[in-house]
């Protein structure tokens, strides 16, 4: 068994997180604690099986392959990462309900 990829937040989906959890913080701040604890955990697992999650159809915006992963149940967080120089890179996180990322 191989050693799982380090995962790497970029500032943008650091940025991307930290509104999220401020917004959702203002209308329930137990469900967004819950929230972000729940989606870092998603996120830190990207680094076991990077692979297991679709291209993006974003992807087609960028020189290297984007992924996307999914979090949540009703309404599913999208986050866009790529594996770069062996290392997983969280490049984006959005609410499911807003538009395709147009980067």
């Amino acid at each position: 068994m191989t050693a799982p990829l380090a995962v790497i937040i970029t500032p943008n989906a650091a940025d991307d997180l930290a509104a999220s959890w401020a917004w959702l913080h203002e209308r329930n701040p137990r469900m967004a604690d819950e929230w972000l604890s729940g989606i870092r955990e998603t996120i830190l697992a990207l680094g076991v099986m990077p692979e297991a999650h679709p291209i993006a159809p974003e992807s087609q915006a960028f020189d290297i392959p984007i992924r996307r992963a999914l979090y949540g149940r009703a309404t599913r967080w999208r986050i866009y990462y790529a594996v770069v120089d062996e290392a997983i890179q969280v490049l984006h996180v959005r609410h499911g309900r807003r538009s395709d990322w147009r980067p």
